[in-house]
């Protein structure tokens, strides 16, 4: 039996298979090992994932694929794979970044473009088994483009500076029950301002066939073609999507591919099943 983890700071999904046909899933809380000590991650294995796994037999499990945010380091993915080992002492445990995971689950063994938008944005240039190369994600402040911070701080600085439809503005900040001074707040004196920014992008989401709204979704993903995907310098490569944003903005990321002149190859919300995919294809 293999074991195929897909982690993030909100969430983390654990897939047990033997083939590709019979997969189960599991959800527990997100795991970073960048902010979490290890008996707080320990405590998320032990509590949210053993007790509803118990028709698993552990030790069955062969081989174990981690792909996790904030394994970017050797020493962080040593960390994370002796964590694992605890519970699985019998399998072989293989620790990576989440960017390496959209990677494979995206372009399996094929050489491409793999792009994470979520509420956040990353990217690479993938060799089949590989990350080759990488532009920097650089977070929300200097970076992040066409993620859904990036997408909610666009919306909010466009209503507050009148760029957009005035009933448009007026919705937007009475459906959050939004003031000048409240967002300057949450923005500026407030943690975890990115996670707040990010939450508005679900009102883009409903607003997009607004002519104004539309426009600026085409702007901001723009900008993450310009200032991440063309600088591959690969433009027959097709550019795949992974992320629940990615998925919800599907038309208007191949509307600005065209434009560009650039080809949209898979766009999904989650890499569980292109990972599964890859790790039982023949080497």
């Amino acid at each position: 039996m293999k074991l195929t983890v897909d982690s993030g700071s909100t969430k983390t999904d654990w897939g047990f298979f033997n083939t590709r046909d019979d997969l189960k899933t599991v959800k527990t809380q997100g795991i970073n090992p960048c902010h979490q000590k290890e008996d707080e991650i320990r405590g998320i294995i032990l509590n949210e994932l053993i007790p509803v796994v118990q028709d698993i037999d552990l030790k069955a499990i062969k081989e174990v694929f981690y792909y996790g945010a904030g394994c970017a380091t050797e020493s962080i993915c040593t960390q994370m794979a002796d964590i694992l080992k605890e519970f699985l002492p019998d399998a072989s445990i293989m620790v990576d970044s989440d960017m390496l995971g959209a990677a494979r689950a995206l372009c399996g063994r094929s050489e491409g473009v793999a792009c994470v938008l979520g509420t956040g944005s990353n990217s690479c240039l993938y060799n089949g088994r590989d990350i080759v190369d990488q532009v920097p994600s650089l977070g929300y402040i200097l970076g992040d483009e066409g993620s859904a911070s990036a997408l909610g701080r666009r919306l909010i600085g466009d209503c507050l500076k009148r760029q957009l439809p005035e009933p448009v503005c007026t919705e937007f900040m009475s459906k959050y029950s939004l003031t000048k001074d409240s967002i300057i707040e949450s923005v500026y004196r407030k943690p975890m301002a990115n996670r707040y920014i990010a939450g508005f992008a679900p009102f883009l989401i409903e607003k997009r066939a607004i002519p104004e709204v539309h426009k600026m979704l085409i702007s901001c993903f723009t900008d993450f073609f310009v200032r991440n995907v063309i600088n591959y310098h690969k433009p027959w490569l097709p550019v795949h999507f992974i992320g629940s944003l990615a998925y919800s903005f599907a038309d208007e990321l191949k509307e600005t591919a065209d434009s560009l002149g650039m080809t949209i190859g898979k766009i999904e919300a989650s890499p569980m099943s292109g990972l599964v995919y890859y790790h039982n294809i023949p080497d």
